[in-house]
């Protein structure tokens, strides 16, 4: 156990690979299928995907346009030129011998993410560059044989490389978490972490506070949730640490995690530089975009979530239920839709609802919000305005409103929910309860100076209107009453 005032001495450096599986509806080279979900091994594939001899690859034009709204995304530029070259290795799941990348010539070029913390502030990340690349396939082991499934073979992705600009591992997550948010609202990848839409590659090195050069780095491989690159940070930052120490060196090497231990393991040295012999493509042609290709690539791309959180500063909303908000697309623009339409104070009362009653992976429930005309949720909250309903009745119907078509209203005739808010009507009540000999005690115990007592009051107003009278409004009336 390394203690704080040992940890306190070094600084922690990190920079983030991510790949990101483009949702085209066909892979990069071939067209084969690119969603396997669901599908036997080895089926979403064709015979290029199988590397078989004369097989030439024809490159995915909508994996370009995803790549370009991708880099708007990142802030960063487009390339007018990018190329294509052969990574060579050897695998089992790599049946050509050498992978489609692009080592020289990226697409993306460099860009920058802000990605808000848990205080507020900004951690700003840039982005190197960021190129497109085919996935390889899936190997599945067993006990003395392993069996090699190509249905991810020549799945398109871009692999977005950061700069070492992260010095802890809540920005970390913050950043991954931010990144996650980009690609989904931009519509580049459907950004299903558990099928590995998106996959993280944490580096981290440590250091002496003050050091002119980092430290050695370890290569954390393939981490699929936001609290995985946190907690792998952590745990690589107090391990290296541990051994710098004890005098120990840091190797240089892959490292897997392990969630159920919480901890990193060894995978393979990387003391030595590899050799790819990477070389141009011979079979596929440079892509080459003019100004007027990019623009029109991105016009198409959906307000980022940056936006999102400007356009909500008057709404006076905590972090947590911006997050929670920004947490499924639908939401945003639901809530933003609102604020257009019917102002800042339905728009308040919406999202509070939604951050409160709605899980953000709700798929079912994000569907049909995302499809429900926005004045129905705005027809609700001018219902609460108005005391024509409880808070807690408002999120009664609120959840139904998410499964139904009916407007609030009819949901809250229909469930008797309506609120007596009619001043005469309620002061009618209310002069019933004070005359009753029951409520003399708590008559005399509010004039006491108790004020609690006025609970039982209002509890007898509401009991004798069957819970339609608005009990804010009779508790005022009472005092009033009792002031007389």
């Amino acid at each position: 156990m390394v203690s704080p005032e040992i940890l306190d001495k070094y600084d922690m450096t990190i920079g983030i690979e991510c790949h990101v599986q483009l949702a085209t509806t066909s892979k990069l080279f071939s067209g084969a299928d690119n969603d396997a979900n669901g599908k036997a091994p080895n089926d979403a594939t064709s015979p290029i995907d199988f590397g078989l001899p004369g097989m030439l690859p024809v490159l995915n034009h909508e994996a370009i346009v995803l790549a370009v709204r991708a880099g708007k995304a990142l802030n960063a530029g487009i390339a007018h030129v990018s190329r294509f070259d052969r990574k060579h290795y050897f695998y089992p799941d790599l049946p050509k011998g050498y992978q489609i990348s692009q080592m020289y010539q990226p697409i993306i070029l460099e860009g920058y993410v802000e990605a808000p913390l848990l205080d507020g502030t900004l951690v700003t990340v840039r982005v190197h560059h960021a190129h497109i690349e085919e996935d390889a396939g899936k190997l599945t082991h067993y006990s003395d044989f392993s069996l090699i499934d190509l249905n991810r073979a020549g799945t398109p992705l871009i692999e977005i490389v950061s700069e070492p600009d992260i010095h802890s591992a809540a920005a970390a997550k913050a950043y991954a978490t931010e990144l996650h948010r980009l690609m989904t609202f931009a519509g580049v990848t459907y950004g299903d972490l558990y099928h590995g839409n998106m996959r993280f590659d944490v580096n981290i090195s440590v250091a002496l506070k003050g050091a002119t050069e980092l430290g050695t780095r370890a290569e954390v491989k393939n981490l699929n949730s936001f609290r995985s690159v946190e907690k792998a940070a952590e745990y690589e930052f107090t391990r290296q640490i541990e051994r710098l120490e004890k005098g120990e060196k840091i190797v240089q090497e892959t490292r897997g995690w392990d969630d159920a231990s919480g901890k990193t393991s060894s995978q393979r040295s990387k003391e030595d530089a590899q050799d790819y012999r990477y070389m141009p493509d011979a079979d596929i042609p440079p892509v080459v975009l003019s100004d007027e290709d990019i623009a029109a690539m991105q016009a198409e791309v959906p307000l980022l979530p940056a936006y999102y959180r400007n356009n909500w500063k008057t709404l006076g909303l905590d972090r947590s239920v911006i997050e929670a908000l920004l947490g499924n697309q639908s939401y945003a623009v639901l809530i933003t839709e609102i604020q257009k339409s019917a102002g800042d104070d339905a728009a308040r009362r919406v999202a509070h609802w939604f951050a409160s009653s709605v899980t953000a992976g709700d798929e079912e429930t994000a569907t049909i919000a995302s499809n429900f005309a926005p004045e129905g949720y705005s027809e609700l909250a001018d219902m609460v305005k108005k005391n024509e309903l409880s808070s807690t009745a408002a999120k009664e119907i609120f959840i139904e409103l998410l499964t139904s078509q009916a407007s609030p209203r009819k949901i809250a005739e229909d469930k008797n929910l309506l609120q007596e808010s009619d001043e005469s009507a309620i002061l009618a009540i209310v002069d019933e309860v004070l005359a009753d000999p029951a409520s003399a005690q708590s008559v005399a115990d509010i004039k006491a100076g108790q004020d609690k007592a006025i609970g039982f009051l209002v509890g007898q107003v509401m009991k004798k209107s069957a819970g339609k009278a608005n009990p804010g409004l009779a508790g005022q009336l009472i005092r009033k009453r009792l002031e007389e």
